[in-house]
């Protein structure tokens, strides 16, 4: 058996490696707490930025406390994101429902003709079979004990996980007469001439992806700050930058988001909420290592 190189280090050998580094420790005690509730290498990754490689050493004036301050800051953007990616998740389902009864066939999603990519369908149809054995809900125990087993699209997509929901969505039909006609009108947007615009199903199967893997590391407590993110929704040409940053971060999925918002008003909360953060912790983050061009707020206003 090989060993692993590294040993373990205990908490106070965890400190000492951070003052070897030069890091400021204003706060033993609070530090401690930290390394104890929290961890050293979670910590870490708040801390790359401020670290030079090639000396093995932090940029001079870094301190454990402004570390702490801004794993607290990324924390709490997650809650936000994560709550504003869980109401546009809600809304898709209720509209995607809402769309496929187009067919006027409650078991449209057990229907092939419905979707372009047949083998795309019946991998999406076994996910869903899964989630549906899976399921606990009072909905779906219903339709087991009344209806055979056969369950309507309306308890199916409440049902389904966001990355189910999101390829189920990718595989629509389109055109006139099509479910994804009816999704997409929720979606409209306006062209550089001033027009209402459907968008395409490539562009509105780009924006409900995005959001699903901010969620996905949003529900897993993945660290969002200086982060580049493998996520490329395609943005309208109204927001398309040729400035820095050009690498896919959260700016970019915020504007997807921005795109999918359930409602004016529920855009406009989460975006005041997320500029009171922003405020609270003023100076303790920079908003490249969010990925945000200078023109920001401009984009993601309203």
């Amino acid at each position: 058996m090989n060993l692993y190189p590294k040993k373990i280090l205990t908490v106070q050998q965890q400190l000492q490696t951070y003052l070897d580094a030069g890091m400021i420790i204003s706060s033993p005690d609070e530090a401690v707490t930290a390394l104890t509730t929290i961890g050293y290498y979670r910590l870490r990754g708040y801390s790359f930025h401020l670290y030079d490689n090639a000396t093995k050493k932090y940029r001079p004036g870094t301190d454990f406390s402004d570390i702490l301050k801004l794993y607290y800051f990324d924390t709490e953007l997650s809650h936000l994101l994560f709550c504003m990616s869980s109401a546009i998740e809600v809304s898709l389902r209720a509209r995607l429902s809402e769309a496929l009864l187009i067919y006027n066939d409650a078991l449209i999603l057990t229907d092939p003709s419905a979707f372009t990519d047949k083998k795309l369908f019946w991998q999406n149809l076994s996910s869903l079979s899964s989630e549906v054995a899976r399921s606990n809900d009072m909905f779906i125990r219903h339709n087991f004990q009344k209806y055979e087993g056969e369950i309507p699209l309306w308890a199916s997509v409440e049902i389904m996980s966001f990355g189910t929901l999101s390829k189920t969505i990718k595989n629509l039909k389109t055109g006139p007469g099509s479910a994804y006609s009816v999704l997409a009108n929720y979606y409209r947007y306006l062209s550089p001439r001033g027009r209402p615009v459907s968008p395409s199903l490539q562009m509105l199967s780009s924006w409900i992806q995005s959001v699903s893997i901010l969620r996905n590391l949003c529900a897993h407590n993945s660290r969002i700050y200086n982060r580049t993110i493998n996520a490329f929704p395609e943005l309208l040409i109204s927001d398309q930058s040729n400035s820095s940053p050009r690498s896919n971060g959260l700016y970019q999925i915020l504007l997807a988001m921005k795109y999918l918002r359930p409602s004016d008003s529920v855009w406009n909360t989460f975006y005041a909420d997320l500029q009171s953060l922003f405020i609270k912790y003023q100076g303790y983050f920079d908003f490249r290592h969010l990925h945000f061009p200078a023109d920001w707020h401009a984009h993601l206003t309203l």
